[in-house]
């Protein structure tokens, strides 16, 4: 273990459903999965307090093609039943490395995972265990980012992790312009004046009003989680 102590003690991971796919085309890749579990061992085995909250994007692209012309709120629904799934997913392969977790639920499905308990959920944290939060919010409407701010909020999480493919923010789309340049750090009201994409904007703002900080980096880059967490310049900080 290093000698030098984390910057950050309890953290808000924000996961896409997205990152599990790997390189297929949906559903759950076994061996990302599994290396995106080992990012994660490697800062709690710091002694760093995580929350996870998971999208479902990976399972809910194989039957959108099915929910075109679908009441929104019904379409929201079964996302959210998605991220549920992928939490199992990943509480199945923490499990498998010895990390102790528990998956929380906004929906209420008790039969498979508890519901969410603030207080039941930072308890847990403050034991060494890894929660999941699935569910989104429980509501329609409301982006998985947007529960990632909430719970982050609640929580008392020092800052948001967003991992994403991308290795931070950019000035404008790496891949369509040579020329974009990444921010290494970046205001809330930078953000916002110069139109950059983040969050959704119900999370962003619910950030920024929490004085909530936010750092976007690539989940597929080995040890970069580790590295935001020890506060070295990894990714793009959005500070307040």
């Amino acid at each position: 273990m290093s000698d030098i102590a984390p910057k950050y003690k309890r953290i808000l991971l924000k996961l896409s459903g997205e990152a599990l796919m790997g390189a297929d085309a949906y559903g759950i890749n076994r061996q990302t999965i599994s290396e995106i579990v080992a990012e994660v061992k490697s800062v709690v085995d710091l002694g760093v307090q995580v929350g996870v909250v998971i999208g479902g994007g990976n399972i809910f692209r194989g039957v959108a093609p099915a929910a075109t012309g679908m009441d929104r709120a019904q379409a929201d629904y079964m996302g959210m039943l998605a991220t549920v799934m992928n939490a199992l997913a990943l509480q199945d392969a923490m499990k498998t490395i010895g990390m102790p977790t528990r998956v929380q639920s906004a929906l209420n499905i008790e039969q498979v995972v508890e519901p969410y308990i603030r207080g039941r959920a930072i308890r847990g944290l403050e034991q060494g265990r890894t929660i999941i939060f699935a569910g989104g919010t429980g509501n329609p409407f409301f982006t998985t980012d947007t529960a990632a701010a909430l719970r982050g909020a609640e929580i008392g999480a020092e800052i948001v992790l967003k991992a994403t493919k991308v290795d931070g923010i950019y000035s404008a789309d790496p891949k369509k312009d040579p020329h974009a340049t990444r921010y290494d750090r970046i205001s809330f009201n930078e953000v916002m004046m110069k139109n950059l994409a983040v969050m959704d904007a119900t999370a962003f703002a619910l950030c920024r009003d929490q004085k909530l900080p936010i750092n976007v980096f690539s989940i597929f880059k080995p040890g970069a989680l580790k590295r935001v967490v020890m506060g070295e310049n990894e990714g793009t900080l959005v500070y307040c």
